[in-house]
């Protein structure tokens, strides 16, 4: 029976670092409280779907269809109800009393349904596009539902009907699409935690002590490494947990998945720190470092934006990013319970970004000692 005996010179490295991160208070905060913090202001923060829209109406006393769009525009939750002037709506988008105007046809919702021709108006400040286009689809929806009912045709009119099923997120919150995704975010910290861990010893110039030490220097960078790695992975169920118990957003995947992805990322995101310190000469160095790769690692990574609507000059670039696949392995994993068609090539991709950095991280490492 073959019996792997741990290196003592890396666990004394990893005693070293862990107990030297423990020992700072602030350092404690910033690993296991401030992931908690993030997520719940992210969670919070972050959200695409649009509410408290200032809506008004302009519509002749009795036009009791105009009333009920209303009021199921208000009672919807994303609309709140706003005065404006019937001469003139306009002024009201423009002195930002409202950001939508319905106008009812002249005689009425009723009677335009009853001549089958009627004219009705939806005044949208655009300044924000994608908030304006939010606008007008929940509107028109409401709209559409309440015509259809005082026509009695069920909307859409047409000879085919359309029985929509919401999947994996019926009730279309946001939080439960952008929380795993958050995660990621937050876990990437752990570029610039460990880009810094390895600028400081430069810094304080113990980086010379350990080299003319009798270790070898692939134990010192591992050693200094794998704290890192092993703080990202007891980080990852904390995150989840506050992102699932908060936000009730439901777990569908396997355990084992979700443990095996956060461990090659915490393994790419170390190894892009260490290569990031190898290049820095202290500490305000590799934090700069460290965040010039968080903030286009983010824009890239299927967070905020959709990949597919990015340009192919731009969208050839995410494959090179961990973050991109990390983000789609958690939301797959969590809201669709891992499919393998989608899990395993995201996975090896994500391995082998994690072995290019970590060769490169050496090698740079290496050359930077010698």
């Amino acid at each position: 029976m073959i019996r792997i005996r741990p290196n003592p010179v890396i666990l004394g490295f990893i005693r070293k670092e862990l107990s030297q991160a423990f020992r700072d208070r602030r350092m404690v905060g910033l690993l296991f409280i401030a992931p908690v913090v993030q997520m719940t202001l992210f969670g919070y923060a972050l959200r695409t779907d649009i509410k408290n829209i200032r809506l008004g109406v302009v519509a002749a006393p009795g036009d009791r269809i105009a009333a009920r769009i209303a009021e199921r525009a208000y009672a919807s939750g994303y609309f709140l109800p706003a005065k404006v002037d019937r001469a003139d709506p306009y002024e009201d988008l423009a002195a930002g009393r409202a950001d939508a105007v319905l106008v009812a046809p002249p005689h009425g919702f009723t009677r335009a349904i009853g001549r089958g021709a009627g004219r009705a108006q939806l005044l949208v400040d655009a300044t924000n596009a994608v908030r304006a286009r939010a606008v007008e689809g929940y509107l028109t929806g409401i709209a559409a539902g309440v015509l259809g009912d005082a026509a009695g045709t069920a909307p859409p009119a047409g000879p085919v009907r359309f029985d929509v099923r919401v999947l994996y997120n019926p009730t279309m919150e946001s939080s439960i699409f952008m929380i795993p995704a958050l995660a990621v975010l937050v876990l990437s910290l752990m570029v610039i935690l460990t880009a810094m861990g390895l600028a400081r010893e430069k810094e304080l110039g113990t980086m010379e002590m350990l080299l003319s030490a009798p270790v070898s220097r692939w134990e010192i960078l591992a050693g200094k490494t794998i704290p890192y790695v092993l703080m990202a992975f007891v980080n990852t169920p904390i995150v989840l947990a506050g992102g699932i118990l908060w936000f009730e957003v439901p777990f569908r995947g396997a355990v084992w998945m979700v443990a095996l992805s956060a461990f090659v990322f915490a393994i790419a995101t170390s190894s892009i720190g260490t290569l990031i310190s190898s290049l820095a000469r202290n500490q305000q160095q590799a934090m700069i470092g460290g965040f010039l790769f968080m903030l286009p690692g983010m824009m890239l990574s299927g967070v905020f934006f959709p990949l597919e609507n990015m340009p192919s000059a731009v969208y050839w670039i995410t494959y090179f990013n961990p973050l991109r696949y990390f983000v789609t392995l958690l939301r797959n994993i969590i809201l669709k319970g891992g499919s393998p068609e989608v899990v395993w090539p995201n996975l090896a991709a994500m391995a082998a970004l994690a072995i290019c950095a970590a060769w490169l991280a050496v090698k740079r490492f290496r050359q930077t000692l010698n």
